[in-house]
């Protein structure tokens, strides 16, 4: 009876993972990397702003090839499309048609096949002045750069009639490193403390037993989620989902292997092996399933 009651408990955290884990569709699903940008200090005037790329094209944007039906501005006057057209960068660096207003979000988002290098590029039409920032690359799947406008000095047109030929914009990495070590230290935790619970579920309630099963878990928790938060910093979240479930699988086989080598050896009432393995695969089935939940409940954390 106790055997059927543990298969079924299995059966059901198997479902429930397969039920939440994402499969990609097609060729172009997932997520894409991204450039954010975002402004201190920015005046109420009216703002536009782009990426400049040092090729052509990048995913769907590219530059203007001066067909009529190949003009992209979406959400934002032709004028200002044509301002950013007839912009000459200095590097030779082209504009893909994407535009934003800056001014009332403080935030330039491009989010799907940003280009790098880059240089940002704002636009004051009210003034027809151009403010243009040096050449940046991506440093992560999502990378995050602060601009403070407090100090850019910048005149109009007459007053400089090559606009952009200074770099008037310096960008900062800003990459909020602090978060994700609390991210990662509350997936930890929280993952431990679901793998005890299960623990007392399967009636492994001595101390010595909870204390190894802890100290098992930190080790490999540790390991696993270090090893995640490097490949989402580098490659983004299906990658991180990809690698989640093989490591998880790795996670299993090396908990399985040390339950069965020492937790008879702390325990005073023995168990069979295979217990012990059972244990491993519903535990982290379970916190497996716990993890991809909360990963869309709660994404700043997970």
């Amino acid at each position: 009876m106790k055997t059927r009651k543990i298969l079924l408990i299995l059966l059901l955290c198997v479902v429930c993972i397969m039920s939440v884990v994402p499969f990609p569709a097609g060729a172009d699903t997932g997520p894409k990397p991204s450039v954010r940008i975002t402004f201190r200090n920015m005046s109420d005037q009216l703002c536009y702003g782009t990426l400049l790329s040092k090729e052509p094209s990048t995913g769907p944007s590219s530059v203007w090839d001066g067909d009529e039906e190949h003009i992209y501005n979406y959400g934002y006057d032709i004028e200002i499309w044509q301002a950013f057209v007839e912009y000459q960068d200095t590097d030779g660096f082209y504009f893909l048609q994407e535009v934003w207003q800056v001014n009332e979000t403080g935030e330039l988002a491009w989010t799907y096949y940003p280009p790098s290098p880059f240089k940002i590029l704002l636009y004051y039409p009210e003034t027809g002045t151009f403010v243009v920032s040096g050449v940046y690359e991506r440093y992560a799947f999502d990378s995050y750069f602060t601009v403070d406008m407090e100090d850019v000095q910048f005149g109009s047109v007459e007053q400089d009639p090559v606009p952009g030929n200074s770099e008037l914009l310096t960008a900062q990495r800003s990459y909020n490193y602090g978060w994700e070590l609390v991210s990662l230290l509350a997936r930890i935790v929280i993952t431990i403390l679901i793998e005890l619970a299960v623990a007392l579920l399967f009636g492994f309630r001595e101390k010595k037993q909870l204390l190894l099963l802890a100290g098992v878990n930190t080790v490999t928790q540790v390991l696993l989620n270090v090893l995640l938060n490097i490949i989402n910093y580098h490659s983004g979240w299906l990658l991180f989902v990809m690698y989640y479930i093989l490591f998880e699988l790795i996670v299993f086989a090396a908990e399985a292997v040390l339950y069965c080598l020492l937790m008879n050896r702390v325990s005073q009432r023995k168990r069979k092996p295979w217990l012990y393995v059972v244990y491993a695969l519903v535990a982290n089935g379970v916190s497996f399933g716990a993890g991809l939940v909360l990963a869309q409940v709660i994404p700043g954390i997970f």
